[in-house]
């Protein structure tokens, strides 16, 4: 069997069946009927117009965003898909923030239920700092299929590095 190493916090019989499905060769068709499409967020600017609707939407009262991008380096030296940075500085008597979101570059192939659930994650780094349950709870009101779309962005990433490696 593959090494599965995003799939290391799931229980041994999630992943036995990840398993069996990346070494048959049906995982990529799973995932190809199940995610059919590919999202057209391409830009920084088209991405940053996504992530902050969002933002809108669900965090009103959160600062705003000041920097948004794909990193086409950020999986391979963070081992990370997705990464916030906040800051606060005091400008003479008022404290200002300054949040970012990079998203890994590879999430310009994903499918649009990917690339939310990341986005997601992020977001939710803004109101809760650590991963707790108060933080996989905000995930889950602004994706109500958060654990689900995690597992499934995890077996992508397994399906794309054996498409890498064959």
């Amino acid at each position: 069997m593959n090494t599965l190493k995003y799939l290391a916090g799931y229980p041994e019989s999630i992943q036995l069946q990840a398993g069996e499905l990346l070494d048959s060769g049906r995982l990529g068709g799973y995932l190809q009927r199940k995610y059919p499409t590919r999202h057209q967020i391409q830009s920084d600017r088209a991405l940053y117009d996504y992530i902050n609707g969002l933002r809108n939407q669900y965090l009103r009262k959160s600062p705003p965003l000041s920097q948004v991008r794909y990193d086409s380096k950020l999986n391979v030296l963070k081992q990370a898909l997705g990464m916030h940075t906040y800051q606060s500085r005091v400008q003479g008597s008022k404290l200002k923030a300054h949040n970012s979101i990079t998203v890994a570059a590879l999430f310009r192939e994903a499918p649009p239920e990917f690339l939310r659930m990341i986005v997601v994650h992020e977001l939710a780094h803004f109101k809760e700092k650590e991963h707790n349950k108060a933080f996989y709870q905000l995930c889950c009101h602004m994706e109500p299929t958060y654990h689900q779309l995690e597992l499934d962005t995890r077996l992508w990433l397994l399906w794309r590095d054996q498409q890498k490696s064959a």
